[in-house]
């Protein structure tokens, strides 16, 4: 997420994913479910940019604004920067938390209207006036209406309010029904949901729609969701399926598939947060020379960041402790610039691929594309991954430690009969304990005995052959 370290006198390399687009916020409040929402909605803005103003490295989130609609628009904070800006943003979310919550107001249908119109007014001017140095990366903002009234029948206010409207500069328009019910989402609910709307193609932009939860927690999730990289303007990942690694799963070919993913974070690194700074650089850490995946895949925009598949494993045969850094999920790609056929596609095949790995209980060994030497002429060591499928349509991706990089290490078998009276011991603690377990269960950290002998060195040079033990080309037993 965040660019290494740089040596030399060159200035370190901000890409475009480092930061999300500016945001507006505009809360649509109603009686009396406001009394219902408020609590929560404060609750969870103040816990989700407690986090976002304080994270380490470069801003996540450029600029904010919020609005409120009662009997009509009000903006109770124009933009402003998002990073150590804590302060003023708590001092607006006290005030959201005064508003009136009992008694009734007068509906006026226009107020929507005016309050995206208003808001969309406030960038423009705010453009206009940002200084040079601190131009804005984006040109477009994204507008989010925070609603508890039915969520079709303020889409339809939108598509109908905002027919004569330029929407160039807006790049997503959404609207968020907060309900009680279960939750759900539904994406474009837009126009293209009701064919019978011949006003919806007016509009130069869809508006999706989305259903969350009246709890804090749901409410946090959906705020988190802005500190993710949203760009669809190029795909990320190249993940390159050659068929030696799956001789027995695919047809042979000259050429080796390519699918085209997008790639997410999965955790924050614990290092971007205040207070785990010690001076020291650590692997994780984003001021250190460690360069994740993340990181690569921004800087490979030109020609894509590829992942060479060299070989299928048995899932079962992984040890975890050889596994190390944060975790990603690859995606299949929605970058609108491919068009809908080979979208489709390539999600299909996507779908085959993780439909095949989880039928199999394989997982996939990849090589990642090193980075070019720089100014140093050093060839880099290639990294490798192992990539696991899931239920969901995703794939999750974990660097994998190289034979170099082990340590000796002895793991004696575990004997098969332990002690009676210690084994009733720990069962009845055991049992006592799952009385108040945690639903989640930590990942197994136990090491494979007699496994660690097969890890495959790094390669000094993208061209080199990548050493495959013999037991590997006869069966894919695990690392």
């Amino acid at each position: 997420m965040h660019p290494g370290r740089t040596t030399g006198k060159g200035p370190s390399t901000h890409t475009q994913i480092d930061q999300q687009p500016p945001r507006l916020l505009i809360v649509h409040i109603a009686l009396p479910s406001w009394a219902d929402i408020c609590t929560n909605l404060c609750e969870a803005l103040q816990n989700f940019f407690s986090l976002a103003c304080s994270l380490m490295g470069p801003s996540r989130m450029s600029l904010f604004s919020l609005y409120v609609l009662q009997d009509q628009h009000e903006c109770i904070l124009p933009f402003v920067q998002v990073k150590g800006n804590f302060a003023r943003l708590q001092t607006c979310i006290s005030e959201l938390r005064m508003l009136q919550r009992e008694g009734c107001f007068r509906s006026q249908g226009a107020s929507l209207r005016l309050a995206v119109e208003d808001g969309l007014q406030q960038f423009k001017q705010y453009s206009r006036h940002v200084t040079t140095r601190a131009a804005l990366t984006y040109t477009s903002l994204e507008i989010t209406i925070l609603t508890s009234q039915p969520g079709k029948e303020v889409v339809k206010q939108l598509e109908e309010g905002l027919k004569d409207t330029d929407l160039a500069r807006v790049r997503r328009l959404q609207v968020v029904e907060v309900t009680k019910g279960i939750l759900e989402h539904v994406d474009s609910a837009s126009p293209v949901e009701d064919p019978s709307n011949d006003e919806s193609s007016i509009l130069g932009t869809d508006i999706d729609l989305q259903t969350i939860d009246n709890d804090i927690v749901s409410m946090e999730i959906f705020f988190k969701a802005w500190l993710h990289n949203s760009g669809t303007d190029q795909e990320q990942i190249h993940l390159l399926l050659s068929s030696q690694c799956f001789s027995n799963i695919s047809r042979p070919r000259d050429n080796p598939m390519c699918l085209k993913c997008d790639l997410q974070e999965r955790l924050l690194s614990p290092s971007l947060l205040p207070g785990t700074a010690d001076g020291s650089l650590r692997m994780d850490d984003p001021k250190g020379d460690f360069i994740t995946l993340y990181q690569m895949a921004s800087q490979s925009s030109a020609s894509h960041y590829k992942l060479q598949v060299i070989k299928a494993l048995k899932s079962g045969g992984l040890c975890e402790s050889l596994t190390y850094g944060l975790p990603f999920i690859l995606r299949p790609t929605s970058c609108w610039q491919l068009d809908w056929d080979e979208l489709e596609t390539n999600q299909q095949h996507f779908h085959a691929l993780c439909h095949s790995l989880l039928k199999r209980e394989w997982l996939l060994l990849a090589k990642g594309e090193p980075l070019g030497p720089g100014h140093s002429q050093r060839i880099p060591a290639s990294t490798f991954y192992v990539i696991m499928p899931s239920h969901s349509l995703t794939l999750l991706v974990k660097a994998v430690a190289t034979r170099e990089l082990m340590l000796p290490s002895t793991f004696p078998l575990l004997p098969e009969d332990p002690h009676d009276d210690s084994l009733k011991n720990v069962e009845t603690g055991q049992l006592q304990t799952n009385r108040a377990r945690a639903t989640v269960a930590p990942l197994s950290m136990t090491p494979v005995p007699g496994r660690a002998s097969k890890m495959p060195a790094a390669s000094k040079s993208s061209s080199d052959a990548f050493f495959l033990p013999s037991e590997w080309e006869e069966d894919p037993s695990g690392l």
